[in-house]
């Protein structure tokens, strides 16, 4: 999905897929088999989040991660933000239940008062879908000498889940189109079905 909102009907301007995230297909978001290639504490390692700080989950969908996130870190703020209202719905539904204080669901046109004020930024499945409008947007939020963390398919590898491969990036091509949006890699690891960057941007 692309964050935040259109600012215009360019917005998808630079993404390797060019199409929104079905939300018909939101049930493929909760599949708990996910955290079996990519588990939430290899991502909260890599997000290294201050202790009492503030993450952005850029992109949530149904907010599967960001429960775990906050879970695992109940002394950080997560700020689960999403342009589609049914994915926050889904997301509230199972907040209910969690009773997690330190887990706020946000629409894209609410996040302007985090702008600056994040000391990370998650992009998880997502970077294939911003435009680079909206990858300036996420940089935004970020403190200075803060970083994001993106983390997305690997076209590179046979995958059984996931996008199609001409819908997602290698990691060479997501770094070259990272570095040419003046983000510097500070970290790259990978998964068996994806790929993680640290990266700076440059303000």
């Amino acid at each position: 999905m692309a964050f935040p909102a259109p600012q215009h009907g360019d917005d998808r301007k630079g993404a390797r897929q060019a199409e929104r995230f079905n939300p018909e297909r939101a049930s493929q978001l909760d599949d708990p088999s996910r955290f079996e290639y990519l588990a939430p504490s290899a991502v909260a390692n890599l997000l290294d989040v201050p202790l009492g700080g503030a993450l952005a989950d850029f992109g949530t969908g149904t907010g599967t991660y960001a429960l775990e996130l906050a879970q695992l870190r109940p002394d950080v703020t997560v700020y689960a933000l999403d342009e589609l209202p049914e994915m926050l719905e889904r997301l509230r539904s199972k907040l209910s239940a969690a009773a997690l204080l330190n887990l706020k669901p946000m629409l894209a046109p609410e996040a302007a008062e985090l702008i600056g004020r994040m000391d990370r930024v998650l992009a998880l499945n997502v970077l294939h879908e911003l435009g680079d409008e909206a990858l300036q947007q996420l940089a935004g939020l970020l403190k200075p000498d803060s970083f994001a963390l993106f983390i997305d398919w690997n076209a590179a590898v046979e995958r059984p889940v996931g996008p199609p491969t001409d819908h997602v990036y290698t990691p060479s091509e997501a770094k070259s189109r990272l570095e040419g949006l003046g983000w510097t890699i500070l970290l790259e690891r990978t998964f068996p079905y994806h790929y993680a960057f640290r990266a700076r941007a440059v303000k």
